[in-house]
């Protein structure tokens, strides 16, 4: 069975990890760009790792646990207490998280509110606010058996806070690069892309496919995921194109959550 990420994460790739990894060639080096919950990460094996993310919430996350593994792991576990599971606690510390400056407390809240909001979606507002509301979850669980397979895994993983250009600009030949961007929405209502608080533009999703275009052209392969539409398929001309059908379960409604059209394009 693939390993599964300690977040609950919008748009993981859990459910379609195995054609994914049929699509990634051997290389030294794998780049994330979109790291999110790391999933492809944790079910590779590549020699080393360049793990990077926009959300530094996230970044920091990942790094205190690479850095401390079981000390973090029992410091996260205390705000699992039952004590904690009720709206006035959850609001209370998702305050703390938004005003706070301590960087190990905020990470080890991101991971409480992860687990206590609604649908585990990490949304940020425009001002970085995290705003998911509570969901009452009778015994929300701690991932303590995940979160230490993450540590072991972090040792060959170099984890950085950057944009997708930024770490993009660090690949090399011989590495091979997979991008799990915001998707393209299908609809003006079911546009999902404030995971940070500034949002991924239809103009970030040309930069990053003309990027990835270009790293072609010094041995590089890159595979990005993304909605079936008409405007990815004309800005991915040239890739081969995947068709996936994948189930999501974002929505608040359950008559609502059902499979979503997906391509993989793959630029070698």
């Amino acid at each position: 069975m693939p390993i599964r990420s300690f977040l609950k994460w919008a748009g993981n790739k859990y459910r379609i990890i195995e054609q994914i990894k049929a699509c990634l060639p051997k290389a030294n080096r794998l780049i994330e760009p979109f790291t999110g919950s790391a999933t492809i990460f944790l079910n590779t094996g590549y020699p080393t790792y360049l793990l990077a993310d926009s959300n530094r919430d996230l970044i920091q996350l990942y790094r205190y646990l690479q850095r401390e593994g079981q000390a973090f792991i029992n410091y996260c576990r205390l705000f699992f207490h039952p004590c904690f599971n009720n709206p006035k606690e959850f609001y209370r510390l998702r305050h703390v998280f938004n005003m706070s400056t301590e960087q190990r407390r905020r990470a080890a809240l991101m991971l409480y509110l992860n687990k206590h909001c609604f649908n585990g979606l990490t949304r940020f507002n425009r001002q970085g606010k995290f705003n998911t509301p509570f969901s009452a979850y009778k015994a929300p669980y701690f991932p303590e058996k995940e979160m230490k397979f993450f540590f072991q895994q972090a040792k060959n993983a170099k984890i950085i806070h950057a944009d997708f250009i930024n770490t993009l600009a660090l690949a090399k030949r011989g590495d091979v690069i997979y991008c799990d961007p915001p998707y393209v929405g299908l609809s003006k209502t079911a546009n999902f892309t404030h995971y940070t608080a500034c949002g991924f533009s239809h103009a970030q999703q040309l930069i990053l496919a003309s990027t990835a275009k270009n790293l072609v052209a010094k041995g590089i392969t890159v595979i990005i995921s993304n909605h079936d539409t008409e405007f990815t398929r004309k800005i991915y001309h040239g890739a081969t194109l995947l068709p996936l059908s994948v189930q999501r379960n974002i929505s608040s409604k359950g008559s609502q959550r059902g499979k979503a059209a997906e391509i993989l394009a793959i630029f070698q």
